[in-house]
């Protein structure tokens, strides 16, 4: 994980983790909207309301400021999906990380599409990441749903492939708002539209893998 230039050289005190937050708020912006490329340092000291040598002196570059967001939106991004109970109904599972996630599209929209454009542009940041403790977790969550399986708890599949289907059907109510809001009019785009999302996405899943509702 991406630490802080100023935690490395002294024990930070409240108000040197304030700036820290600033900082990372004010890189979220500028990151989700430009992209890494399109980000400069000085765009981020801008929103930030402070001179680049301030900033620089938390984050020595760009790079450490994008790993550190990156770090984060990976932790959290991924807290539902260590969740899935191996021991748990298979039905309620799906429901609650299906609606977890949904909830972190409603959220956490920004980190999202963060995420988004460095996958767009090859993962250079955190390849390291997806193939090591990313994978290592999807692995084991994949063997849950094969026991499911086995057990005549669910109807086969590929569980990589209906992890994927989950994160691409939640995500996008985060990455492409802007399109649900305007397909759906304003009639239908306030904020119920992620309960409607969810009622939908946890029939489609329920019922795809052919689970006996309870």
């Amino acid at each position: 994980m991406a630490i802080p230039r100023a935690a490395k050289t002294q024990r930070r005190t409240r108000i040197q983790e304030e700036k820290e937050e600033i900082i990372l708020e004010a890189a979220l912006d500028v990151f989700s909207v430009n992209g890494f490329r399109g980000t400069t340092i000085d765009q981020i000291a801008e929103v930030a309301g402070m001179s680049k040598p301030n900033l620089l002196y938390y984050f020595r570059t760009k790079e450490a400021m994008h790993r550190a967001l990156i770090d984060r939106v990976l932790f959290t991004w991924l807290e539902p999906l260590r969740a899935f109970d191996a021991n748990g109904n298979p039905e309620s599972e799906i429901r609650s990380y299906i609606r977890r996630k949904l909830e972190m599209a409603r959220d956490f929209p920004r980190e999202s599409r963060l995420f988004a454009n460095e996958m767009l542009q090859g993962a250079p940041h955190v390849e390291d990441e997806l193939r090591g403790p990313l994978k290592a977790l999807v692995d084991e969550k994949a063997e849950v749903i094969r026991a499911w399986a086995t057990a005549g708890k669910i109807t086969k599949c590929d569980p990589y492939h209906l992890i994927f289907s989950i994160w691409s059907t939640t995500q996008h109510y985060a990455d492409f708002d802007v399109q649900v809001r305007a397909v759906l009019g304003q009639e239908h785009a306030g904020e119920g539209r992620f309960e409607d999302a969810a009622r939908y996405l946890e029939k489609l899943f329920v019922d795809g893998l052919g689970i006996r509702r309870s």
